[in-house]
């Protein structure tokens, strides 16, 4: 994507039309790839120089030398360059200059004289380094770039669609591969309708009649829709169009909210493709505490699903939105707990944020407030949950508010269940009993089961278990015995031998073996009792 002072479009005829690169660009794209090349080893401020006398040639347009100068520049590596760290000559330097009183040339150069000897170099060391981190001072050092002049003009025109599309509040997609669209649309979070695009719908929705019968429509927007129209997901749509345009043929159109005038954007297959790269996809955080949170929030193994910036809320009725940074969505139920991050922001904000809460009804709102604000109180009283924190949100106290509505869930799902449970399977899981009911483990777990032993975390018939009795026998090796469980479908192995009566005793890297709980390391078992019983495993008694 380009910035949307680099967006070069044509508006003629009430349209909305990027002006794209073609064939007859090429020496330009190469010049601008050659003046990247020719600056290695350079200063930022020399190949600036450079492009800006290229902007300047007769006939030659500054926004598409600029456009193409900012896809390469993504593909450069800059480096500061200086006998000394800069930021310790500034401070030695700015010391000396204070201590002489520099205002004139002679004074400046008595300082840096004095920092130098300070610093064991020579003054022009000392100079060199003062400023040698400024952008403009910084070396090209690396430039590997992913296109060559062809490549850099279709990655010109994807990027330049991109940005065409930043104003966008709707787009319709029609796509030989509808499915990769659809499951971007969902990637991205946006919101979306399938419609049947009909012959007689020409003149509604601007179908052709070439359209082949059934062919289908995929209408997208973002959240915002439900109440106005937004060019908040704008962003979105561009990622979008890196999708639909890997399609062998597509066709796009958009709405686009040009300074307050509708305007139809139309694109095709015939005019942008993709590049064969990749571009580094990082998610977007509105700050650092939130990227912290994200991150350590999703390395846990919890029955909660953290959702970015979820649907809006209907503040007041529906007069406005809000749209919670989070959403936690319970794994067992339909049940979903909006999070907001309130960070120190300006008085305005704050007020703004609060009357946000105010308006929200009906739904579970988790409140993490900076300690520094003062406002967890306000929050309360607006029946939100306030979570306060200094510097970084604790997932410890957003996990312990959560459990508290986990309990409910947990015992509302408890209650749903009656209290004996009769699985079909001779052999199941728990957790996949938890899933077929779809309700946690936590809430079976309570439950009886008349027709099923329960062998550790996993629920077995007792016809499974004599047949394991006559399978498993003292002296056999621990892998003999997981293969004859692994063939019933029990997993646990441990507590399945447990259970039998067997332990396991380890022989070194010779691996285990199953002997009778009880029986010396050098009995194998035998198989009877002293009495000539045969013993029947778990629970068996003598006749």
């Amino acid at each position: 994507m380009l910035t949307k002072d680099l967006l070069r479009v044509s508006r003629r005829g009430g349209g909305y039309r990027p002006q794209f690169v073609d064939e007859a660009d090429r020496p330009l794209a190469a010049r601008v790839v050659g003046t990247f090349q020719g600056h290695m080893g350079e200063v930022r401020a020399d190949l600036e120089a450079a492009l800006e006398e290229l902007e300047a040639e007769p006939d030659t347009e500054f926004k598409l030398v600029r456009g193409f100068a900012s896809l390469l520049d993504r593909e450069t590596t800059w480096e500061t360059r200086s006998p000394l760290p800069p930021e310790r000559a500034r401070r030695v330097a700015f010391e000396c200059a204070e201590e002489v009183g520099v205002a004139s040339e002679a004074e400046r150069t008595e300082a840096l004289a004095a920092a130098a000897n300070r610093l064991a170099v020579e003054p022009d060391a000392v100079e060199r380094s003062l400023y040698a981190d400024r952008e403009s001072r910084q070396v090209l050092s690396a430039f590997d770039p992913r296109w060559e002049p062809d490549a850099l003009l279709t990655q010109y025109n994807l990027s330049l669609a991109q940005t065409a599309l930043f104003d966008a509040v709707e787009v319709r997609v029609r796509s030989s591969d509808p499915k990769a669209v659809v499951s971007a649309v969902k990637r991205l979070r946006l919101m979306y309708e399938v419609r049947r695009v009909d012959a007689e719908a020409v003149s509604e929705n601007g179908a052709s009649p070439d359209d082949p019968p059934g062919t289908r429509e995929v209408v997208v927007t973002g959240p915002d829709a439900l109440f106005r129209r937004t060019r908040r997901y704008g962003t979105g749509f561009a990622r979008l169009l890196r999708t639909v345009a890997k399609s062998d043929s597509w066709e796009l159109r958009a709405t686009v909210d040009d300074r307050g005038t509708e305007r139809e954007l139309v694109l095709s297959d015939g005019e942008v493709s993709v590049p064969g790269v990749e571009p580094v996809a990082e998610p977007t955080y509105d700050s650092g505490v939130e990227r912290d949170f994200a991150a350590r929030f999703s390395g846990l193994d919890l029955d909660w699903n953290l959702v970015r910036e979820p649907d809006p809320l209907a503040v007041d009725g529906g007069a406005r939105v809000m749209i919670p940074d989070f959403a936690f969505d319970y794994r067992h139920s339909d049940f979903r707990v909006y999070f907001e991050i309130m960070g120190f922001w300006t008085p305005e904000y704050v007020e703004k944020k609060l009357s946000q809460l105010a308006g929200v009804e009906d739904v579970e709102l988790l409140v993490a407030v900076d300690d520094s604000l003062g406002v967890g109180e306000e929050v309360e009283a607006r029946d939100h949950r306030a979570i306060p924190y200094t510097g970084s949100v604790r997932v410890k106290d957003v996990v312990d508010a959560l459990r508290r509505y986990e309990e409910d869930l947990v015992a509302d799902a408890a209650g749903d269940l009656p209290d004996a449970l009769v699985p079909e399977a001779d052999v199941v899981a728990l957790d996949d009993l938890a899933a077929d009911y779809g309700v946690s483990a936590e809430v079976v777990a309570d439950k009886s089961f008349p027709e099923h032993e329960r062998v550790g975390r996993t629920l077995v018939r007792p016809a499974v278990l004599d047949r394991l009795r006559g399978e498993i026998a003292p002296g056999q090796s621990l892998s003999e015995a997981e293969a004859v469980l692994e063939g019933y479908g029990v997993d646990d192995t441990s507590a399945a031998l447990s259970w039998l009566d067997y332990r396991v005793e380890w022989e070194g890297l010779a691996g285990g073996t199953v002997r009778r709980k009880g029986a010396d390391a050098g009995d194998c078992g035998g198989g009877e009792d002293a009495d000539g019983v045969e013993d029947a495993g778990h629970g068996a008694t003598e006749s």
